[in-house]
């Protein structure tokens, strides 16, 4: 007799999004054998609707949340136990009845630039044509080389890399996160520094979801959650949830635990054609990480002006 499934969990159907439950499946079945003697760990593909309308950006069908929606459905309805999600895809507030289990390890946070030929931001030609999806990257990009064009541009990280080959832009952005967790790592010809460009919230983060209140999944997590991760993404997650603002608006953010026990925490916000930034620092300890993030997220939306955060009608 074929046992059933005692766990399942949700995640996207694409190969990153596939790699990442691996992350979590396989360092629960090693930190749980009674798992597996008990009918084993099933990872459950969702297609969501940020999946299914491609044709068009983010923030004109709904915004991040899409690559969540019918995941966290599933979650809610008891058809999956927990699931599985790049942080940086999460809204800012949960749906109601739910919480992040844990989080994982972090990965490398920062964006990679590709180009057809290699070259670095600063030398791309006048008018290169720079295809993202993201109004953070756009606004950092044009920021760097008003000069450049931005299109839109999205899908998988492999249809984005062949809609490069096929010459429909000249360079693009990814997460280098994303690469090395698809073993392709070594096409990163140019990594960002935060410095020039700082990532998304989270970027680089896996965190999983569960029901609030469900205990049993919260134990069968805690070996796989990583302090120094979580106390990284409070703050980030703070600094959203402060400024509030739309996927319309530019906002990044970098959490660091330093050597020493501190927190560094750098933020900015910017105007989507990247005409205008405004940047943040807070220092502080781990304990601090929520209040850091909500203060360098309440000086940044005051400085900019409430009408930056605006969502539209």
């Amino acid at each position: 007799m074929t046992l059933r499934p005692v766990l399942r969990i949700g995640t996207r159907g694409s190969r990153l999004a596939l790699a990442q439950a691996e992350l979590v499946r396989a360092p629960l079945a090693a930190a749980h054998p009674e798992l597996a003697e008990a009918g084993g760990i099933e990872v459950v593909a969702i297609k969501t609707t940020g999946d299914k309308v491609q044709d068009r950006p983010l923030a004109e069908i709904g915004g991040k949340g899409l690559f969540a929606k019918e995941i966290e459905e599933a979650l809610l309805a008891g058809r999956i136990d927990m699931a599985v999600h790049s942080m940086k895809d999460m809204e800012t507030r949960l749906a109601e009845g739910l919480a992040i289990g844990c989080v994982l390890e972090r990965e490398d946070p920062r964006d990679v630039l590709i180009s057809r030929d290699g070259s670095r931001l600063a030398d791309l030609e006048p008018g290169a044509l720079i295809g993202t999806a993201s109004v953070r990257r756009q606004a950092l990009v044009l920021n760097a080389r008003p000069d450049l064009r931005v299109v839109n541009f999205r899908g998988n990280v492999e249809t984005r890399l062949r809609k490069l080959e096929d010459g429909r832009v000249d360079a693009t952005l990814l997460a280098l996160a994303g690469l090395r967790r698809l073993g392709m790592a070594g096409i990163a010809a140019v990594v960002l520094e935060p410095e020039e460009f700082l990532p998304a919230v989270a970027q680089g983060a896996i965190g999983v979801e569960i029901r609030a209140g469900d205990e049993r999944a919260r134990a069968l997590l805690a070996p796989l959650n990583h302090a120094g991760a979580a106390t990284e993404v409070t703050a980030e997650r703070a600094l959203l949830a402060a400024l509030d603002g739309s996927c319309r608006t530019p906002i990044a953010a970098l959490a660091r635990l330093e050597p020493a026990g501190g927190l560094w925490l750098r933020a900015l916000v910017a105007i989507p054609d990247g005409s205008k930034l405004w940047r943040a620092e807070r220092r502080g300890t781990a304990a601090d990480a929520e209040a850091l993030g909500r203060d360098a997220g309440e000086e940044l939306r005051r400085r900019a002006g409430p009408a930056l955060f605006d969502k539209p009608v």
